[in-house]
């Protein structure tokens, strides 16, 4: 089964085409991270998927249903974290505890207080009173809390230092652990994304392409050599991307080393001591996505 499914999605905003028959699926059970560099639409898919902004064209489908007519139902199990990590801050933590355990039928309040009572504040500590990371903390208790069968985190890392982002990814894998959940997660922290997703999409001006993350680790390269020149590759078909710091040349493929190899001397390079390096997920996507 397909807990999201997107099929030729199109949407512009001010006569710019964010997308342009867009479709991928993601599989219940699994943990998709959406990939891309900053203005390649990574929110706006996130609101068209909750309904909150329609399309140009194309259809959506979320547990089932299209998701601009989600049924009260539906949505009370999806749980979404949205950038920025709102709350509503003149709450105490117990208030806001019981603001939303009467949103959800299936409110679990121990998983609540189990992640606030790690900050170990009172339960009568105003939430606009908290760190950002604190406020966080609040925001994943109640959205766990929900028990929800799929979770949406759009950039949940904004402004978490590396403590709480540990967090974050421990409850997450005790999340998914449970089996039948799913998570859909965007994140300018790479390498986060890299201890949790199995599943990746990147997306850069409105293409796409869709992977399991050890497919991607085992199938794309990083490569480096010597070159005391200046190297510009352009829009090359076989080098997706590359840097040069002084005589150090770094470049990325989905070609064998030997293909490198042959395709830099076509192209009149030269080059000396060409090497396979280990690769990050950082590094992958910079390779693929480019820096700017």
């Amino acid at each position: 089964m397909n807990v999201i499914e997107v099929h030729n999605l199109c949407h512009k905003y001010n006569g710019r085409t964010i997308y342009e028959d867009l479709s991928f699926t993601v599989p219940e059970g699994s943990i998709c991270g959406l990939l891309g560099k900053n203005g390649q639409g990574k929110t706006t898919l996130v609101n068209i998927l909750m309904g909150f902004l329609k399309p140009t064209g194309g259809k959506c489908l979320v547990l089932g249903e299209d998701s601009h007519e989600l049924p009260p139902a539906v949505r009370n199990r999806i749980g979404l974290l949205h950038e920025g990590h709102l709350a509503y801050e003149f709450m105490t933590i117990g208030q806001t505890e019981r603001f939303f355990r009467g949103c959800y039928p299936d409110w679990k309040p121990a998983i609540f207080y189990d992640l606030v009572n790690k900050m170990g504040l009172s339960s009568q500590h105003k939430v606009g009173n908290m760190s950002c990371g604190q406020r966080s903390q609040v925001v994943l208790g109640v959205i766990m809390a929900q028990n929800p069968d799929l979770l949406i985190l759009d950039d949940y890392s904004m402004g978490l230092d590396a403590g709480y982002r540990r967090l974050f990814l421990d409850v997450l894998h005790d999340f998914a652990g449970q089996g039948g959940k799913t998570i859909f997660v965007t994140s300018h922290i790479v390498q986060d994304l890299e201890k949790l997703v199995d599943t990746m999409i990147f997306i850069d001006q409105g293409k796409i392409l869709q992977t399991g993350l050890s497919d991607f680790m085992s199938s794309f390269h990083k490569f480096s050599f010597r070159n005391g020149d200046v190297v510009n590759f352009g829009n090359d078909t076989v080098l997706s991307g590359w840097e040069q710091r002084g005589d150090h040349i770094t470049v990325y493929s989905f070609a064998s080393q030997t293909e490198v190899a042959d395709h830099l001397g076509s192209l009149g390079v030269k080059f000396k001591d060409l090497q396979q390096k280990t690769m990050s997920l950082e590094d992958g996507f910079i390779g693929l996505m480019g820096k700017y």
